[in-house]
């Protein structure tokens, strides 16, 4: 398999996160699974681009990325990047466009379940502080104007009210046929925002074969050297498919 092409992983991370997210991955995915994570506006090195928090500003930003791709890609979003990766994955089937050969979500419930976060994108700081505490991912003690309100909260705000947009547009009806792209729903043990029941209701989202794993962790495991390891071997099953394609058969029996 080593003289098949490469299977990249373009990599979609949760709210108020950036490429940092998926850093040291290329050892853990192995060989033939190049990490590609795609970072969005407002943070980083794109800290001065205006942030978005809809559907048709985030495809504006994604979609000419993967028009002409070089060969099959997978597609791995945590949270609100599952999200971001369902919409763009969806956006690609409905243009004609390659899709990707599997979809990957991890820690995200599907677009009509309950999300807790994203639902709370217009509660107040306090709130909103109190619910990232409960998971292990809040700032702690904060007061008016200090650095968590005036350079964490905005882009984390706007990255739930994005979240909570991307899961209402997804309800639309789906254009260009049945949406077929494989799914791989990945929920952590200890997860209480996207539990493993939970997850595995991504299988209403696509007419193609749905897999559901799940990994140790809460809902950061994406900090977690299983992650990586298992969508490297996803990717690769990925890589050995299409270097070997399996037999069609054309016309009827003789």
């Amino acid at each position: 398999m080593s003289d098949a092409p490469p299977v990249p992983l373009h990599c979609f991370a949760h709210a108020g996160a950036g490429t940092s997210a998926f850093h040291g991955w290329s050892a853990g995915l192995g060989e033939g699974v190049p990490p590609v994570p795609h970072l969005l506006p407002g943070r980083e090195r794109r800290r001065r681009e205006p942030r978005v928090t809809g559907r048709e500003a985030l495809l504006s930003d994604l979609l000419d990325h993967f028009r002409t791709p070089a060969g099959p890609y997978v597609l791995y979003g945590h949270s609100l990047g599952a999200l971001v990766a369902y919409t763009l994955a969806r956006a690609l089937h409905e243009a004609g466009l390659p899709a990707p050969a599997l979809l990957a979500v991890g820690a995200c419930p599907p677009p009509d379940a309950a999300s807790a976060l994203s639902d709370a994108c217009g509660t107040s700081a306090e709130r909103l502080r109190d619910m990232l505490d409960a998971v292990g991912a809040g700032p702690g003690d904060t007061v008016p104007g200090d650095l968590w309100r005036r350079m964490v909260l905005p882009v984390l705000r706007d990255d739930l009210t994005l979240a909570n947009a991307l899961r209402h547009a997804a309800r639309r009806p789906v254009t260009g046929g049945p949406f077929q792209v494989p799914v791989l729903a990945v929920a952590g043990a200890d997860d209480p925002l996207a539990p493993p029941a939970v997850v595995a209701g991504w299988h209403r989202w696509t007419a193609g074969p749905v897999i559901t794993r799940t990994l140790p962790g809460d809902h950061f495991f994406v900090r977690e050297h299983s992650l990586p390891r298992l969508l490297g071997r996803a990717c690769r099953v990925v890589r050995r498919l299409a270097a070997h394609p399996a037999p069609t058969t054309t016309g009827g029996p003789t």
